[in-house]
């Protein structure tokens, strides 16, 4: 089984404005946010999932509208082998339940060791263990959003 290529917005390199990072969690979703060039990637807050996942989405749209984002970027747990497994089936019914709640075009991006990298960052910055759980979802959110923006740059450079 091969993975599924990330998806993006088909006119990304035309379209500037900020971009709603997010990273599903099974807990809580992680959002960030970039700067209107799309050049830089910011955490944002951490949503604590609720038992309604409509009630989630809309949270999720509501801070879109706040920072003005034009797409929203979700995390895609590939595996490490590169196959997409259950986590990745997952996130991507959720992704699908979210279109109808979000106006907005949502792609998906590889977020494989985001996490791990967020913990060796706040880990870094002698953060404890405890104030790491509260942080560790916005910055996944973030590193994503992040490599999303960073290949969309490399794309258009060498494009041009």
């Amino acid at each position: 089984m091969t993975p599924d290529p990330p998806q993006d917005d088909e006119d990304a390199p035309s379209q500037s404005g900020r971009s709603l990072g997010v990273d599903l969690g099974t807990k809580r979703i992680g959002i960030a946010v970039s700067d209107a060039g799309g050049v830089l990637a910011s955490p944002l807050t951490t949503i604590d999932r609720s038992s309604n996942a409509v009630s989630d989405h809309k949270r999720i749209a509501q801070l879109a509208a706040e920072e003005e984002a034009v797409r929203i970027v979700v995390g895609l747990p590939i595996a490490l082998d590169g196959k997409s497994g259950i986590a990745a089936n997952a996130a991507k019914e959720e992704i699908q339940r979210m279109s109808a709640n979000i106006d907005l075009p949502i792609v998906t991006w590889d977020e494989r060791m985001t996490s791990a990298l967020a913990h060796k960052a706040l880990k870094a910055q002698n953060v404890s263990e405890k104030k790491r759980r509260g942080q560790i979802d916005k910055i996944a959110a973030a590193i994503i959003l992040q490599g999303w923006l960073d290949s969309r740059r490399i794309a258009r450079t060498a494009t041009v």
